[in-house]
């Protein structure tokens, strides 16, 4: 079994920044892929930034050079650096991991992304 504990979320103003962090703790020997989804009111969920065990990373087009995603392997921990965020950014966000180890994906509990104009 794996828990995923997320922070960071909170009210800011439009412009401002905000690190949301997740961290991985249970049985755990690699992680291959972490991510970081997002849901609005009355929206589907949709995927916001992913990175791979490799580093690599990929985003949606409506955050490309605001946000940027990152990890902790020592630590079993994603990071999602949002910068320059817009009223359109509020959300729940929710981390999801996958490891081929456990062929399946875990989710954290999500936490609420408030941007005011």
């Amino acid at each position: 079994q794996v828990q995923l504990v997320e922070s960071g979320g909170g009210l800011v103003q439009a412009g401002g920044s905000l690190r949301l962090s997740c961290a991985a703790s249970g049985s755990i020997r690699s992680i291959d892929a972490m991510r970081w989804y997002r849901q609005a009111p009355g929206q589907q969920r949709e995927l916001v930034a992913t990175i791979l065990s490799v580093a690599s990373t990929n985003y949606a087009d409506s955050v490309k050079g605001r946000f940027t995603i990152s990890r902790d392997n020592a630590k079993n921990a994603v990071y999602l650096q949002m910068n320059s965020l817009k009223p359109e950014d509020t959300a729940v966000y929710y981390c999801n991991v996958y490891s081929t180890y456990w062929g399946r994906a875990y989710w954290g509990q999500g936490t609420q992304v408030t941007v005011s104009s």
